[in-house]
């Protein structure tokens, strides 16, 4: 990050309030930067911090123009999920917020004069799934927000890096919010003595990354721009797990926690908005970030799933 002036540089980050915000702003918080947090819903508790927090709504232009002005980077979380909804219910697809706000920010930088700002973006690793493997619209609304940043960066006005995180799980110690991914979904089925569900036999694999680790991934962006600019990472710890192995995990922890038998894993057919991504395995392979930038994951697996269940049973 280089300043724009003698003073730190300022970093703001768009989605502060999210379940990936929260994270990544506790993690900027003890850095010698100018920190601005940028949310439509709440303010975030930084005790000992200093940081301004600005409610805005991202939607609106005028809005995202004074949210980034003076910028020397900014990290774009900024998502909408309607309602309370948790992982995958019917029709539960994210409204990505990423193109149109995108496309705001460029234009904000190029009327400003402004130096091009480190922007780090947040994707999603489906747009790493082999090519022809369908796509819904959340991944699609990715991908045209990550050909809109290249484009900005190839035309000078921004210095783009996209990051595509793994499956996103944990606590936040900042918040202490858990998400609304699989994990989280499926340890308040166990906590709540359902059975833990999936459409597949148990050996679909994933990429659990914890969100700390994946928060410090953002920061490593952050910190050493020069070798990602203009290329897309895969976030990840690189050792997949098999969901069928992780499930089992959850009912166990729930059982010591709660002194009741672990609840069944159980196989059912998929519903019809089941995506074909759901059924197939979905690597992530790290070395690449690793070796620019020296970020690796820290969290164990089995502290990060023995966390969620821990903050969703307080």
């Amino acid at each position: 990050m280089v300043p724009s002036s003698t003073d730190r540089p300022l970093v703001v980050v768009l989605g502060a309030s999210g379940f990936l915000g929260g994270a990544v702003a506790a993690e900027l918080a003890g850095l010698p930067v100018r920190l601005r947090l940028v949310s439509r819903e709440r303010r975030l508790p930084l005790p000992g911090a200093s940081a301004e927090v600005r409610l805005a709504d991202l939607t609106d232009p005028a809005a995202v123009r004074d949210a980034v002005a003076g910028a020397d980077a900014v990290v774009h979380l900024a998502a909408h999920i309607p309602g309370e909804r948790s992982w995958r219910t019917p029709g539960a697809g994210s409204e990505s917020l990423g193109t149109a706000l995108l496309d705001t920010l460029v234009q904000a930088v190029r009327a400003a004069g402004a130096p091009p700002p480190v922007v780090v973006f947040a994707s999603t690793l489906q747009l790493s799934a082999p090519p022809g493997t369908p796509l819904n619209d959340y991944v699609r609304h990715k991908a045209a927000a990550e050909e809109l940043l290249a484009k900005a960066t190839g035309d000078g006005a921004v210095r783009g890096i996209v990051l595509r995180p793994a499956t996103v799980y944990g606590c936040v110690p900042l918040t202490g919010a858990t998400g609304r991914g699989v994990v989280t979904a499926m340890a308040r089925k166990a906590l709540a003595g359902e059975p833990i569900t999936m459409w597949h036999d148990g050996t679909v694999e994933r990429d659990l990354v914890h969100v700390t680790d994946a928060a410090r991934a953002f920061v490593a962006a952050l910190r050493a721009p020069e070798g990602l600019v203009g290329g897309r990472w895969p976030v990840g710890t690189g050792t997949p797990a098999r969901l069928g192995e992780v499930f089992r995990d959850l009912a166990a922890l729930v059982a010591a926690r709660t002194g009741r038998p672990p609840v069944p894993v159980v196989t059912v057919p998929p519903p019809d908005w089941a995506d074909a991504a759901d059924l197939g395995d979905l690597p992530a392979d790290p070395s690449a970030l690793i070796a620019a930038t020296g970020w690796r994951p820290r969290v164990r697996r089995a502290d990060g799933l023995a966390g969620v269940v821990d903050a969703l049973t307080r």
